[in-house]
């Protein structure tokens, strides 16, 4: 989960008339994530249909079907996990108001919650962002990245190794596909923004 800049409403007349799916809005909603669900950061034309998520769940804040702050884009899968699950004393991290790594980290291709929070404890467990196919597709792609890494520090030319690098770190920008777990590969390969 990486942190996101909510885009402006590109037509609140269909909020206002009842339509929080309406085409434009919903493609605002996936550009602001990259294609990505909001919370599994899987990209969605991948796994499945895209939804427009509301944070707060429409069966119990009514009042907040149609406003643009409380829509998101998600996969049917998280969309479902979560539900109407929804507790104000420990709200789901919500990656447009937050920063997500603040409560939830990776090792390899397991989330957990970074030092004890609560809310990234509840937001892996109810939305199962460890269920075992999203597992396994993060897997798959550390591996290929790991992959690259090796190849790239085996190679004895110094410039094709810096520009290796800098490719892969293209990896972990936020419009990549699980580039929160690929950021801690890095990190723990002693690939960060700065250094090698």
């Amino acid at each position: 989960m990486v942190a996101l800049a909510r885009p402006a409403c590109p037509n609140p007349e269909a909020l206002a008339k009842g339509n929080y799916k309406h085409p434009q809005n919903k493609d605002a909603l996936r550009k602001s994530t990259s294609g990505k669900c909001m919370y599994c950061e899987s990209k969605i034309d991948h796994n499945s249909f895209a939804h427009v998520e509301h944070i707060k769940p429409k069966a119990k804040y009514p009042e907040l079907e149609f406003v643009w702050d409380n829509l998101g884009y998600s996969c049917e899968r998280c969309n479902n996990y979560k539900g109407d699950i929804y507790d104000e004393a420990l709200p789901f991290i919500n990656p447009y108001d937050e920063e997500p790594e603040g409560h939830i980290i990776f090792i390899g291709a397991l989330a957990f919650c970074k030092q004890g929070s609560e809310r990234g404890e509840f937001t892996i467990k109810a939305l199962q962002l460890n269920r075992a196919d999203l597992i396994e597709d993060r897997q798959e792609r550390l591996n290929a990245i790991s992959a690259f890494i090796t190849a790239a520090f085996r190679s004895q030319n110094a410039s094709l190794r810096t520009q290796a690098l800098v490719e892969i770190k293209k990896e972990a920008e936020k419009d990549r596909e699980y580039s929160r777990a690929v950021a801690s590969l890095l990190v723990m390969q002693g690939i960060d923004e700065g250094g090698t």
